[in-house]
């Protein structure tokens, strides 16, 4: 009789500890740690929402982790847009990569929130390198005016010191892969309703930028004084404008669909 039960106890702390590698090992970084789990959160699935946990220059707002800005609320209704306006079959819940870890080569897309924020370590840099010129994608967002770009050039800057940062011409296929993106606007996050202002700081101007590899691929996708994550994240809400998570969601959509057939 103790045999079941002592196999009931091990399937259970099991399954605690999988809990617990996915949310609680968070705590102190992330607002809402304690996320329902969706009934097909363990589904395999073709494409995967990775986020990128990262150290931060300091923490943007008490004790959380730049990082986990708008985690995890934007990552899932995102994928959720994406498997209503798409074909590809996406997991319903996304996977924290850090970038300690060798994790890293098994997502081919990467989302980065808050990157004004980042200081990476000289192996950081020197893992996320290899991964991109392995043909791994990473999307970074939420990141505004002078002293959030010199911060996150400060890092990316010792990830590819030889390559340079240039605008996307609006012809390029990440911007037709799927939507038209021609029009394409400043996307504010939820600021926008407190202070009536599309822009944060001094970044007034929206820039869509990237790194592109040797053989013209877009290997770090650069939304820079936009907020795609909160558009995600409050897409639902009938104070945040439509035509800003319409926009958001397109471009999410076409970046990743990019990602997977470039």
């Amino acid at each position: 009789m103790r045999l079941p039960i002592l196999c009931g106890a091990l399937a259970l702390g099991a399954s605690l500890l999988a809990w617990q590698g996915r949310y609680w090992g968070f705590r102190g970084e992330v607002d809402n740690d304690d996320a329902p789990f969706p009934p097909d959160g363990h589904e395999k699935t073709e494409f995967v929402f990775a986020r990128l946990r990262y150290p931060s220059v300091r923490f943007a707002w008490g004790f959380r982790g730049s990082w986990a800005t708008d985690y995890w609320k934007a990552d899932r209704q995102f994928v959720q847009g994406v498997r209503r306006l798409t074909r590809i079959h996406v997991r319903s819940v996304e996977q924290v990569v850090d970038l300690d870890s060798d994790e890293i080569y098994n997502w081919p897309w990467i989302y980065a929130v808050e990157v004004g924020h980042w200081d990476l370590t000289d192996a950081q840099c020197k893992r996320l390198r290899d991964y991109l010129l392995r043909g791994g994608f990473l999307m970074v967002d939420d990141f505004h005016g002078t002293w959030e770009w010199e911060t996150f050039m400060a890092s990316l800057s010792r990830v590819f010191p030889d390559r340079p940062v240039v605008d996307i011409d609006s012809k390029d296929p990440i911007f037709h892969v799927l939507y038209d993106l021609d029009e394409r606007f400043q996307v504010p996050g939820i600021q926008y309703w407190y202070t009536g202002r599309i822009y944060e700081k001094d970044g007034i101007e929206p820039r869509w930028r990237a790194v592109y590899d040797d053989k013209g691929r877009i290997m770090v996708a650069i939304c820079h004084n936009m907020d795609l994550g909160d558009a995600w994240e409050w897409a639902d809400h009938p104070r945040y404008p439509e035509h800003y998570a319409s926009l958001a969601y397109r471009i999410g959509i076409n970046y990743i669909i990019y990602a997977m057939t470039h």
